[in-house]
């Protein structure tokens, strides 16, 4: 899945252009080099900066923008990587494809900040493969002076008046999961019944929405063009800031989380700084300050307290309890996978 906007070009080549110099120094120091495969925007320049102060090394950042990119490129036989930061679902394909190696929790103190009701719902809540490190769910988010009468729930995705003006992500996972949300039925379900009516429902859907998009919903939203998207949290907070007419919600019905977390890999060459950078990214200053930045919740119940006041009071980052329990993480499917994408081609192909 596709979830992180892409860098403007200009960021991107400076990027490359580090990544260059930083290939250099690891040459000459490759001990003291560690090497992340990550997310675009995914660590805060402060806790970059001070990790290497701290540990006397150089952080090298490689970026991938969906996690099936990532597992091509690590089934492909890439290495070169210490720590990486797949989707919860993707670690456990990680763990079974044994290409990532379980943690040393003695090197990871922190682990006892972690979130004991995100563990309650995580996929791997032992944490024997991975740390959570950000949390964000799928949401609705509308124009409040171009729909009327609004309800915090997926049947605004049934309203023919806004026909032409609404978007849903381009993403089997996401619209089947909440078209099966909506009926009540399990986000992960691989009952052919229930994906059958999923589909049906995506397909009524279908009816009114402008496009399916996982890019353009959100500069869509801001400037006025869409009145009604399906979007991810953070993107959508983010552009909020440019439109105050927006309103964004989680569905009543519940709906999807995502959670990216860290994780080693098994052929890692700097494993002792790679626990040392993922017990320093849930220290609770660190995290705290490292959520804000890029806009999701870490599940790091000792930096709550240090967040402002804004994000703390976020009812998306920090939805009431009854409503995140109805919330559930994607999984991976499995050999189930082709219920899915068989329907998913009905939905594309109506």
């Amino acid at each position: 899945m596709n979830r992180r906007r892409f860098l403007e070009s200009s960021v991107a080549f400076a990027a490359l252009t580090s990544l260059t110099g930083c290939s250099k120094n690891a040459s000459a120091s490759a001990a003291k080099t560690l090497t992340i495969f990550t997310w675009a925007d995914y660590l805060s320049d402060e806790a970059k900066s001070r990790f290497e102060k701290e540990f006397d090394c150089k952080l090298v950042i490689d970026t991938f923008d969906s996690n099936e990119a990532m597992l091509a490129k690590l089934e492909a036989g890439a290495t070169g990587y210490d720590v990486l930061v797949p989707s919860s679902y993707a670690v456990r394909i990680l763990g079974r494809k044994e290409l990532i190696q379980p943690l040393d929790h003695s090197k990871i103190p922190n682990l006892g900040n972690i979130d004991k009701d995100h563990l309650a719902k995580a996929l791997d809540p032992a944490m024997k493969w991975s740390v959570p490190y950000m949390l964000a769910p799928t949401c609705l988010a509308y124009l409040e002076s171009k729909v009327t009468e609004p309800v915090s729930s997926f049947r605004m995705l049934d309203r023919s008046e806004l026909k032409g003006r609404i978007t849903l992500l381009d993403d089997m996972r996401e619209v089947i999961g909440a078209a099966l949300k909506s009926l009540g039925f399990p986000l992960n379900s691989t009952d052919p019944e229930q994906l059958a009516k999923a589909a049906d429902v995506a397909i009524r859907w279908k009816q009114n929405i402008a496009k399916f998009e996982n890019e353009q919903y959100k500069s869509g939203i801001a400037s006025g063009e869409f009145f009604l998207v399906q979007g991810y949290a953070g993107d959508l907070l983010q552009v909020s800031e440019e439109n105050p007419d927006m309103r964004i919600f989680i569905p009543e019905e519940g709906t999807s989380l995502s959670c990216d977390d860290l994780c080693i890999p098994k052929e890692a060459k700097n494993v002792e700084l790679a626990h040392q950078f993922i017990n320093f990214l849930n220290d609770p200053e660190v995290a705290a300050e490292n959520m804000e930045w890029i806009g999701f919740r870490a599940p790091n119940s000792a930096s709550y307290p240090h967040l402002t006041e804004d994000f703390r009071g976020s009812g998306i980052l920090f939805p009431p309890a009854a409503l995140f329990a109805k919330c559930e993480f994607i999984d991976d499917l499995g050999e189930q996978l082709p219920l899915w994408t068989k329907e998913w081609d009905r939905i594309k192909n109506s």
